[in-house]
């Protein structure tokens, strides 16, 4: 079985493979603080939970935007793993040709998402990842890694929002269904929930004329990925578990590597 990380800011999404089958999945908080042995004890319980096995984890890969992580999840994968992690960056083969001015700055995540994107639904393609930032990656038809755009996430403009606005409440991510609201919350929620579609839509558009394919197709995917994709015109696919896929299909092109 393979073990696949997503380390995102907020969240850390686990998956496990057996083969091309993604058999498990779990979101835990991203804790910059815990140490290897604490994530063990924490992915221990979790597969114990499910019936699966930990000793039987035959590789591990790790994708993360989060550097202060990475010691303590590298030592879990060696002491509770008994493995070596593949860790996405400089030097780990992607098949894909990365067009960005320093492709070192291009966070692991978003290639990930566009390796899986690109083989799975061909290109041209536009990827938007609901995050902790709202990213929107482009590929070509070729399968170029061209470049993107970064706006806040929903939850950081929510936070935002709540913190400078004195008399403004935190409220529940729910559609109110109309844009002329009759109190606060709904006048809040109509804000970001349409206010992020029409970002949304609006990026999109301008993504797809500069690509210059009219077949440009457009992926959504991340924990918020559902909510707002529902209320967008641009939106072909929602993929849950698009990070997870790039995982497994990266590591399969650098399986020599992992020891």
């Amino acid at each position: 079985m393979l073990l696949v990380c997503d380390v995102g800011n907020t969240n850390t999404v686990l998956g496990v493979y057996d083969g091309e089958e993604l058999i498990k999945d779990w979101r835990i908080k991203t804790d910059k603080q815990k140490t290897s042995d604490e994530y063990g004890i924490l992915i221990s319980q979790l597969f114990s939970y499910e019936g699966l096995d930990l000793s039987k984890i035959e590789d591990v890969i790790i994708s993360s935007v989060v550097p202060n992580v990475m010691h303590s999840l590298e030592n879990f994968s060696i002491k509770y793993c008994e493995k070596k992690p593949l860790v996405i960056g400089p030097g780990v083969k992607t098949g894909m040709n990365i067009k960005y001015d320093n492709p070192r700055q291009v966070g692991a995540d978003r290639i990930v998402n566009a390796v899986a994107a690109y083989q799975k639904y061909g290109g041209p393609l536009v990827i938007v990842d609901f995050g902790t930032a709202t990213t929107f990656c482009a590929v070509s038809k070729k399968g170029e890694y061209l470049g993107g755009t970064i706006s806040p996430g929903i939850k950081i403009s929510i936070e935002a929002l709540f913190q400078k606005a004195s008399k403004l409440p935190r409220v529940e991510l729910v559609k109110p269904g109309m844009s002329i609201c009759k109190n606060t919350i709904s006048a809040m929620q109509s804000g970001i929930i349409y206010g992020y579609a029409g970002l949304v839509d609006r990026i999109v558009d301008m993504m797809k004329i500069e690509l210059g394919d009219e077949n440009t197709k457009v992926i959504a995917t991340g924990g918020l990925a559902t909510l707002i994709s529902s209320e967008t015109a641009n939106i072909d696919h929602i993929d849950k578990f698009l990070t997870l896929e790039g995982l497994r299909i990266i590591y399969a092109m650098n399986k020599s590597k992992v020891g």
